[in-house]
């Protein structure tokens, strides 16, 4: 799984975009700025005055939605490949556990830091009954599912991690498409950690069905 950056400095970067905001003193853009049309209708390229005047978006409930569920999803991940140490001799997955829970574990931290930093709670104990059972974010295994992972042991571990793993990867994914489909993720910070999210996780989904064709043949 190759990274162009390291996540915490890429996420941090980008959650740090929430705060360059147009100014009344900023001076204006001296290159075009073209804004975009709705959908059948063109777009218009923005006079100086015009473009200078336009303030950056800022988030909605839907982007703190968005991070309060992918919080909870996120811990489910590290749940799971802290299950890997005692069950698996396969260096591969071990090395990929590994790598997870450290992304998982980064991209936790600066969703806990962008919540802070917009005064939302992040204890929201509404956001708990979207873990598991009726209802549950995309991707996120049952309670028979987990237990099912946490009985398995050696190649069968194997095979239900990558199994389960891709489910979950998926869902995250599903939770970017959702946000964008519902009108969030216009705010710069938001937009940038969810494009990440989908980007990073497809190359891990990428890479984990590789391994398990490798191990079916």
């Amino acid at each position: 799984m190759r990274r162009t950056l390291g996540v915490g400095t890429a996420l941090a970067l980008a959650l740090g975009m929430a705060a360059c905001t147009t100014t009344p003193d900023s001076p204006a853009p001296t290159s075009p700025v073209v804004q975009l049309g709705a959908p059948g209708e063109p777009n218009h390229t923005l006079a100086p005055d015009e473009a200078g005047s336009i303030a950056a978006p800022e988030h909605t409930e839907l982007d703190a939605d968005f991070m309060l569920d992918m919080i909870h999803h996120h811990d489910q991940a590290i749940e799971m490949t802290a299950l890997v140490e005692q069950r698996t001799d396969d260096r591969d997955i071990q090395l990929l556990a590994e790598r997870m829970s450290a992304s998982q574990q980064d991209e936790r931290t600066l969703m806990v830091s962008w919540l802070q930093d917009r005064g939302v709670p992040v204890n929201d104990q509404g956001h708990d009954a979207h873990a598991s059972g009726e209802g549950a974010m995309p991707g996120m295994l049952s309670d028979e599912q987990m237990a099912e992972l946490e009985g398995a042991d050696g190649d069968a571990f194997d095979q239900l991690f990558l199994v389960y793993m891709i489910q979950h990867h998926e869902g995250a994914v599903q939770m970017v498409d959702e946000l964008y489909a519902a009108g969030g993720g216009q705010e710069s910070a938001t937009d940038q950690f969810a494009r990440h999210v989908e980007s990073d996780q497809g190359i891990e989904i990428a890479r984990m069905q590789q391994m398990l064709a490798e191990r079916a043949g």
